[in-house]
């Protein structure tokens, strides 16, 4: 059962609107299953756009930054939890270990970087957590091209090319997730 969601996504907003607009309703849509949003713990871009949305929602935030970002006065004080960690190192631990899946929105080099680690984490069998691209608005198109060609390349073996799951809309990424079973289980039980 997916209980939190780490949600990869840039400190930017972008250049169209379609990618906050899918911030917030992956923020309010996981609020409403009652799955917690686990983030880079900022209040800009998308970043703030997912976490604000569950919020509004009455869903959990849990945001995961480093010192250097708290510093830099980037830090979301009005989330459900903020943990503060001495290196970048250690944010991605520990949101690793406390997430169930992962998301990936579109982003920069630290999404790239965070998206990457969690493949190359599954693929040495470090963990077995759901991986997804919310492809929004063919943001991703491009770098999934290039990874099917690392596999045409024999760079990339297909089995973990098919670890990373793609969504064109926050709904099929749920599905994709099973969280609206989940929610229909919760809602029948709980």
């Amino acid at each position: 059962m997916i209980r939190n969601v780490a949600v990869f996504c840039a400190s930017a907003n972008g250049f169209h609107s379609a990618y906050r607009a899918a911030a917030e309703d992956l923020g309010r849509a996981l609020a409403a299953r009652n799955i917690g949003v686990i983030y880079g713990g900022a209040n800009v871009g998308l970043m703030e756009a997912v976490a604000g949305a569950a919020l509004s929602a009455e869903g959990k935030v849990i945001g995961v930054i480093p010192e250097v970002l708290v510093d830099l006065e980037v830090a979301h004080r009005g989330i459900t939890e903020l943990h503060i960690t001495s290196t970048m190192h250690t944010r991605k631990a520990l949101i690793g270990e406390k997430a169930d899946a992962f998301i990936a929105l579109p982003g920069g080099f630290g999404t790239f970087e965070e998206l990457f680690e969690v493949l190359a984490w599954h693929t040495l069998k470090l963990h077995a957590k759901p991986i997804l691209l919310l492809n929004t608005h063919g943001f991703y198109d491009r770098l999934l091209t290039f990874l099917d060609h690392c596999v045409t390349e024999g760079m990339l073996k297909p089995k973990n090319r098919q670890l990373l799951l793609v969504a064109q809309t926050v709904e099929e990424a749920l599905t994709m997730l099973q969280l609206d079973d989940q929610r229909a289980s919760a809602d029948k039980f709980g």
